[in-house]
């Protein structure tokens, strides 16, 4: 479909897919295999400007939003859903500073993340505090102009590689929710330290490590916000980057698809090609639907928060729902569609269904995103009778 996209964002469609062909479709089965984090593809997205797409022109960026970011995403993603997830995840812990940070903060983080120098992380989750992210349990305490933080935070996302991360604590264990706080805290800060990193099903070449924090000392100048806002830091940057999961999520679900596509042309069964029986075709066209409806929900969110929009919680988590749902199935059929080939390492839809498979589950769990948008139609149902 023709989304209209403007020049600058067509250039980042292209330049993307560029990227894909020549840097990161060759090595991706390398990357996956070892688990090695892409350093070499994040120095060529920051040479070409890619990393800074949705960040002010004022501090380096281009200044693109969420579309620009959900363009790079989806087209890195259409080759390798775990190098992409390098650009996605610092999206994810920059949007925070972007949203709530100072100036002065913004001046310090972000020309670095723009020009591909530095990653960020976001730091919410616990062992104990998942799709209750209210129950977070590790701690802030003031001592005078600085923070002491202790506790941990599990599988985070460029954990180890970034060096920018924003963390979510508790300042007054008492209030709950309502007194967690966020900080940007910097690797190598004395006391803070990673655990190993975790050997994963799918995303290999993403690095995914606990955070451990022994009375880390934290000054007041690095808060994001006031105290007590941590939460509404974490809801409101879920609120705009969940478009970014489903953008990866689509991109997934496109690059098994071009490769069932591509297979179905070659692979000759009684003498025809296999795209000529209406079993594939009917596949194929259910998977060519379902990725075109996802990627038009995801567009349409992104301009909505582009545009300004406040109220999108519920539009973020169906985007997200549907595209990482589409992912499993399309990526599922894929391997059907190949057969034995598919489940061989030999061809890249084995990777992209275990890829998938994470869309479905980080940044809230299809689950939690399902209560979210039911509780939004519920409240706007009540409005409306009111």
């Amino acid at each position: 479909m023709n989304y209209f996209l403007n020049e600058q964002q067509q250039t980042i469609k292209e330049l993307c897919h560029k990227i894909g062909v020549e840097r990161i479709k060759p090595v991706r089965a390398e990357y996956d295999e070892s688990g090695k984090f892409p350093w070499d593809i994040v120095k060529v997205l920051g040479e070409t400007d890619i990393c800074g797409v949705y960040i002010p022109e004022a501090y380096g960026g281009l200044g693109g939003g969420i579309m620009e970011m959900v363009i790079a995403t989806e087209e890195l993603s259409r080759f390798c859903g775990g190098i992409a997830l390098a650009f996605a995840a610092t999206g994810l812990g920059t949007f925070p500073i972007l949203l709530f940070g100072t100036d002065e903060q913004k001046k310090k983080y972000l020309p670095d993340i723009a020009s591909g120098k530095k990653l960020a992380a976001f730091a919410l989750t616990e062992s104990g505090a998942g799709s209750d992210a209210g129950a977070i349990r590790a701690t802030a305490t003031r001592a005078g102009d600085h923070y002491k933080l202790n506790g941990t935070k599990q599988w985070i996302t460029n954990g180890g590689e970034a060096e920018t991360y924003t963390v979510i604590a508790l300042t007054d264990k008492a209030k709950g929710a309502r007194g967690a706080t966020a900080f940007v805290v910097e690797k190598g800060t004395p006391g803070f330290t990673f655990g190993k990193k975790e050997n994963k099903m799918g995303i290999r070449a993403s690095a995914t490590r606990e955070l451990v924090f022994e009375d880390c000392k934290v000054h007041k100048s690095q808060m994001l916000g006031r105290e007590g806002m941590g939460f509404i830091v974490a809801m409101k940057t879920f609120d705009i980057t969940r478009p970014g999961v489903a953008s990866q999520a689509v991109g997934i679900a496109q690059g098994a698809l071009d490769e069932a596509l591509s297979y179905s042309r070659e692979r000759h069964q009684f003498g025809k090609p296999i795209s000529s029986f209406q079993a594939i075709q009917f596949m194929l066209a259910d998977m060519a639907m379902n990725i075109e409806a996802a990627r038009s929900l995801v567009y349409c969110t992104a301009r909505m928060i582009d545009a300004g929009e406040t109220k999108v919680s519920k539009e973020s988590a169906m985007c997200k729902t549907l595209a990482s749902d589409v992912a499993m199935e399309v990526t599922t059929n894929a391997v059907q569609i190949l057969g034995g080939y598919g489940y061989m390492k030999d061809y890249p839809v084995e990777k992209m269904m275990r890829d998938a498979k994470i869309t479905q589950i980080y940044e809230g769990t299809n689950q939690i995103q399902r209560l979210v948008i039911a509780s939004n139609l519920i409240k706007e149902a009540a409005a409306g009778l009111a």
